[in-house]
């Protein structure tokens, strides 16, 4: 399956190369968009290791809750999860449109 999708990949990534030099050359904000999508990626990781903990510890002291802790845990774990993809959007996207 994936063999079939390498002819496409590599001229995709040949036609891009390009576009993507010219804009790294051209753009001071780049370095910047990656330490702020890096930052999102952080906070994220830590809300989500935060949430976990906090779910198991619930869970451990009052394991007949057990289900709805894991519910409350997996949404939290998804509304954050979007929020770091959004804020690494906006960065790359306010970087490159500097370009």
């Amino acid at each position: 399956m994936f063999t079939s999708l390498l002819p496409a990949l590599t001229e995709a990534a040949e036609t891009a190369a390009p576009v993507l030099q010219e804009a790294a050359s051209t753009s001071e904000w780049i370095p910047l968009a990656a330490i702020g999508a890096g930052l999102a990626v952080i906070g994220g990781a830590a809300g989500i290791g935060k949430a976990a903990s906090s779910g198991n510890e619930a869970i451990a002291r009052q394991p007949e809750a057990a289900g709805d802790i894991k519910g409350n845990a997996l949404i939290l774990s998804a509304l954050i999860e979007g929020a770091t993809l959004f804020a690494v959007v906006v960065a790359l996207l306010i970087a490159l449109k500097q370009a």
